[in-house]
């Protein structure tokens, strides 16, 4: 398992600094939605570039990267990423975390982090005009998964 997620480790640092530069901050109407959920910081640092082929969107680190036009739902889930990489501490222990799930589970629909990210999409899918504080429950979340 090290082995490979040095290698998704890697293969998501190479891809953030590829797509960086062409990458643009959120704009200000995603910036509003997602406000009350995120905290600010975290806003302001993350960058997308909309086109990734096959993928509704995927996030190397702070670089959201989608295939389709970005909705709120769909950038409230890769934000949680970013929270989640945050968190983490960054890129290596969110590719450990993210492959030892997928193997163990056997699959994308098994992996924790995203399990996470779909449970908190759907809350705020239910009722986007009622904030609550993604870091809270990634945190809790995270601390729940590592006992």
């Amino acid at each position: 398992m090290e082995m490979a997620s040095t290698f998704v480790s890697e293969y998501i640092t190479k891809q953030q600094a590829n797509y960086l530069s062409r990458a643009v901050n959120l704009a200000p109407g995603q910036k509003s939605a997602m406000n009350g959920f995120f905290r600010e910081d975290l806003l302001d640092s993350v960058r997308n570039l909309p086109d990734f082929a096959q993928m509704a969107a995927v996030t190397f680190n702070q670089v959201v990267v989608s295939h389709q036009p970005i909705t709120s739902a769909l950038l409230f889930h890769e934000l949680i990423h970013v929270e989640q990489y945050r968190q983490l501490g960054g890129v290596k222990n969110f590719a450990d975390l993210y492959v030892s799930g997928f193997l163990a589970g056997g699959g994308y629909d098994s992996i924790p982090l995203e399990i996470n990210a779909y449970s908190l999409g759907s809350r705020f899918e239910s009722d986007p005009g009622v904030p609550f504080s993604v870091e809270s429950e990634v945190a809790s979340f995270l601390s729940s998964s590592r006992n």
